[in-house]
């Protein structure tokens, strides 16, 4: 059997990991500056996450969610510390775009509407709720196209009322900060009233954390610059550094009905006790500090580089816009300057390194970078 190719691969097999260093088959080094698509949160390899996995799994890897697994409530106690919302429920799964279906979901039970309002370049996975409400119609399938979803303007709220105005919509969905639609930051202003809509037309309001969430902005969820509470939230990613896991958080304003929600593999034994120790980690080592203190250092620094058109993004979530396409600059920086960083669109390189790069390697990052440039 082979495989299905379903992806462009670079001639790179990554074999071991350590911090924000990654090594080849061949056993080249390589800065990473890009986390796996932001999954990488604490490091590769951190002893701690190595550590609390392999204890579990010498006691139990796997039983399912019909029984007590007190490791999900000792999660939901941390997490809701962590990230401010102590009131909410929390429903755990396996990915991010399995988050939002659930959350798309709970919102059209909550108020029996069907219809989205999503935005422009907007990206919720590739699942069937979670792909219609991402605005690329390359990958949504015709079975996908089962409800209605508006695609606006990112930051025009005058937009938004004059949907929300017409009575018929379930939910808003958007990312505190655009990840695959290039690192394009929700203004805290437009989130404000994005809030204050909702409440107005009593339309859920979902806020999508997967990517730019769990430290990566600088705060522990994006959205918290603009000082909002959000109906729902969903994460995933950087939950586990690695180990797949998705968390929806709900508002106490839904009450739960047998049923509704279902997963086989989600808030299992692993994937919790991954996710502990990633919050032990974040706290113990002031990550979402460093990602903060990293991230402006960056972002201050990139504005001088030749060529470049736009810096955008907060914390360690940094879109680098150019006038012209990126393709060839990225090539360098991977394979001549050995440095992992992603894309977003034709011309703007995506850095999303692990929440503990440090600023010697953020300076030889730079040091790599204006190389690329020549």
């Amino acid at each position: 059997m082979k495989l299905f190719d379903a992806y462009p691969l670079f001639p790179i097999e990554i074999v071991r990991g350590k911090g924000c260093r990654v090594w080849d088959a061949d056993g080249n080094e390589y800065l990473d500056f890009y986390g796996g698509h932001a999954v990488i949160s604490v490091g590769h390899s951190h002893p701690d996450y190595i550590g609390a996995i392999t204890a579990q799994v010498n006691k139990l890897g796997f039983y399912s969610n019909s029984v007590i697994n007190s490791l999900q409530q000792q999660f939901a106690d941390r997490l809701g510390h962590a990230s401010g919302y102590d009131d909410y429920a929390l429903f755990l799964i396996n990915t991010g775009a399995e988050a939002n279906e659930n959350a798309l979901k709970l919102a059209s039970f909550h108020n029996g509407k069907r219809r989205v309002v999503s935005f422009n370049k907007a990206f919720h996975g590739r699942t069937s709720a979670a792909v219609r409400v991402t605005d690329n119609p390359k990958i949504i399938a015709p079975l996908n196209e089962s409800f209605p979803v508006t695609y606006l303007p990112l930051n025009e709220p005058e937009a938004v009322e004059a949907e929300l105005r017409k009575g018929d919509v379930s939910s808003v969905i958007i990312e505190g900060i655009q990840g695959v639609g290039g690192i394009r930051v929700a203004t805290d202003e437009f989130l404000r009233k994005l809030r204050a809509l909702c409440t107005q037309y009593e339309v859920v309001l979902i806020l999508d954390e997967i990517q730019c969430g769990y430290g990566r902005s600088g705060k522990f969820f994006a959205h918290q610059y603009a000082g909002i509470r959000p109906d729902i939230i969903t994460a995933a990613k950087g939950i586990a550094n690695g180990f797949p896991m998705g968390a929806v958080l709900i508002s106490p304003m839904f009450q739960p009905v047998y049923g509704m929600l279902g997963t086989t593999f989600g808030g299992n034994h692993l994937a919790c006790a991954a996710a502990i120790a990633v919050l032990d980690i974040m706290e113990r080592e002031c990550l979402t500090d460093n990602a903060a203190r990293i991230g402006n250092f960056l972002l201050s620094e990139l504005q001088h580089f030749p060529g470049v058109k736009e810096v955008r993004g907060r914390g360690l979530m940094i879109g680098i816009e150019f006038e012209e396409p990126v393709k060839e600059v990225r090539g360098r920086l991977l394979f001549e300057e050995k440095v992992f960083t992603g894309v977003a669109g034709t011309n703007t390189i995506r850095l999303l390194p692990p929440l503990c790069v440090t600023q010697e390697e953020a300076a030889m990052f730079l040091e790599r970078f204006r190389k690329a440039l020549r």
